[in-house]
């Protein structure tokens, strides 16, 4: 495997991997040779083996949010990485060879702010540094030799992070099923834990796909009464699968009346632009419905709730992952109470077919998962034959249509004080 093509270079000035990269946002993902940095005395060097493909993905390497925060290439991204820790540099502690470690969506961040010595470094005060697309120099432990400075991600055969946001993965735990934990896991876990969900909660997840999934068996392990939701019944099946306790087919008027204030949290997945306040009449008095698909209304939602000057907090609200020590909190979780995503292994060849299913409505519920360590290599060049991905046109996230929203969302609890939700 990598280990042994590329164990002489590891203590050179920079360690060689292969990457799956696009060089523009048509998202035709073809093999690149990069240079990961010299292994420093806090870092580990993990030989990647698997790497999950996140929705997110799709919208950083198609450039979605151009206008607000436009993607450099090439793009190298994936958030969801889970490999062998190979080396550690000579102030390690917490982690030594032959470690199962993942990394999840923070490579860097101040870690002298409130909010990441409280280990939120995903809301550290002057900006985390993501797995990819991120600026690789920002606090000095995420440097990458990249075109633009920006942070390469997951879908590698090699990478270097700081011990402080690498993610001890339990050896009992399955390498392959670990890297949608960091993500899909710990996306619906700190919403969760931030709600003091447990036995009793009545939580709502909307949208059953690979992220709902994981929401879905992430809430019922902390004791809560989940109660699945998704436009039409084709995933019901799916929902009762993976442990819900209910059902509701938004698009039936009969099920949202007879559910209507039943639910005392809604984690709203959906990552395309919708209604999401035709959810709002399931809520109970109190309840609030959390955002965590990236679209106009999760921005417009940050944005009024900095805003917000009425006498009730706002009920609809926005989380995005987690911080390091949620992370591992999830990851144990899942370790310990046998909590599996649903989840395809692919080449990474295959990455065209991947994105066209992520930019559909993934109505399988899984989530897919590159086979990094035995696909992509030498001969990974030959084997991408697939055209580019066949993608919808998406109308992207720009500053005007997020701003809209935000008037809209700040007009209504200005003169209802949070009641026309």
């Amino acid at each position: 495997g990598q280990v042994g093509k590329l164990s002489n270079s590891i203590m050179a000035s920079t360690i060689p991997a292969f990457a799956m990269a696009t060089q523009d946002e048509s998202c035709n993902f073809q093999p690149m040779e990069i240079q990961r940095r010299a292994l420093g005395i806090n870092d580990v060097l993990v030989d990647v083996k698997y790497c999950g493909v996140c929705h997110t993905d799709l919208h950083v390497a198609a450039n979605h949010m151009k206008s607000m925060r436009p993607t450099k290439y090439p793009c190298v991204p994936g958030h969801e990485l889970a490999g062998i820790c190979i080396k550690v540099g000579a102030s390690v502690t917490r982690i030594q060879a032959g470690d199962h470690v993942g990394v999840g969506c923070i490579v860097d961040s101040c870690l002298e702010c409130e909010s990441c010595k409280e280990g939120n470094e995903n809301k550290c005060k002057k900006g985390m540094v993501g797995t990819y697309n991120g600026e690789s120099g920002k606090f000095g432990r995420a440097e990458n030799h990249s075109t633009q400075g920006q942070t390469y991600g997951g879908y590698t055969s090699m990478i270097v992070v700081d011990e402080h946001f690498a993610i001890k993965i339990p050896k009992t735990y399955p390498l392959e099923a670990a890297g949608p934990v960091m993500c899909a896991g710990i996306t619906m876990y700190d919403p969760l834990k931030a709600a003091c969900a447990k036995g009793g909660t009545r939580v709502g997840v909307v949208g059953i796909g690979g992220l709902g999934v994981m929401g879905i068996k992430i809430a019922k392990a902390m004791g809560s009464k989940v109660t699945a939701i998704s436009r039409g019944r084709g995933k019901q099946s799916l929902a009762k699968l993976c442990g819900a306790h209910a059902f509701i087919a938004s698009s039936s008027e009969e099920d949202m009346d007879f559910h209507s204030k039943s639910l005392d949290l809604i984690l709203n997945t959906v990552p395309a632009k919708h209604d999401y306040t035709a959810y709002q009449s399931l809520l109970a008095e109190g309840g609030k419905q959390v955002l965590l698909g990236i679209h106009d209304g999760f921005a417009a939602a940050m944005i009024s709730a900095k805003c917000n000057c009425c006498c009730e907090p706002p009920s609809i609200v926005t989380s995005l992952i987690g911080g390091i020590k949620n992370t591992q909190e999830v990851m144990d979780l899942c370790a310990k109470e046998d909590i599996l995503p649903e989840i395809k292994i692919v080449p990474v060849h295959e990455l065209s077919r991947v994105y066209e299913i992520l930019d559909s409505s993934n109505d399988q519920g899984l989530r897919y998962v590159l086979d990094v360590g035995d696909t992509l290599n030498e001969s990974t060049a030959e084997k991408c034959v697939l055209p580019p991905p066949q993608l919808h046109e998406h109308p992207g996230i720009s500053m005007a249509s997020v701003i809209e929203e935000s008037i809209w969302m700040l007009s209504g609890r200005i003169t209802c004080c949070g009641a026309r939700y």
